[in-house]
């Protein structure tokens, strides 16, 4: 099963996302895709740190998302990424411009044959005003391109706002 969790910057997706981990009762495997760049992001990750269990295993991973799902895929696990607006900056600054839009197809290509279950977070970035930069704009557009994509494919598609979850997608 994939589920995609959108929402904007403390919405709850998190949360949300971390919740249905828990009560999934399978092994969760939690990938991060923050990169502690100055003392800001910092403490945003010691905040998701505390806030989930400490018996899940935790990797870290900017770039390479596909490969990781692959090589940590088994049956009975689920796999929470999060998020990946954070992957999709990372990708987007990196000094080879081709990176980001291999590794968002090696996403789309890898998700629909995994065995674990997959809950991915995002922050939708299109409800707010058309950002003036050009790098800006791109991340805006990539983002909302990759999370069509993956509302295509996903099982369950949910939205947070203000803490409350919205089903768009899947069972209610």
């Amino acid at each position: 099963m994939i589920q995609l969790i959108l929402g904007g910057a403390r919405s709850g997706k998190s949360r949300l996302a971390e919740q249905v981990a828990k009560d999934s009762n399978l092994k969760v495997a939690y990938i991060a895709t923050a990169q502690a760049l100055d003392t800001e992001m910092q403490e945003r990750i010691h905040h998701h740190q505390a806030q989930r269990p400490a018996h899940w295993a935790v990797i870290e991973e900017p770039y390479s998302l596909a490969e990781r799902l692959q090589k940590i895929d088994v049956a009975n696990q689920l796999i929470l990424v999060d998020c990946l607006t954070l992957w999709m900056t990372n990708l987007l600054m990196h000094e080879n411009p081709e990176l980001q839009m291999h590794q968002c197809q090696k996403l789309l290509d890898i998700l629909p044959i995994l065995e674990s279950d997959v809950i991915l977070v995002s922050n939708e970035t299109g409800l707010g005003v058309v950002p003036m930069g050009e790098i800006s704009r791109k991340f805006v557009d990539e983002s909302g391109r990759l999370h069509q994509q993956l509302g295509k494919i996903a099982d369950k598609v949910i939205f947070c706002v203000a803490g409350f979850p919205m089903i768009l997608k899947g069972e209610k």
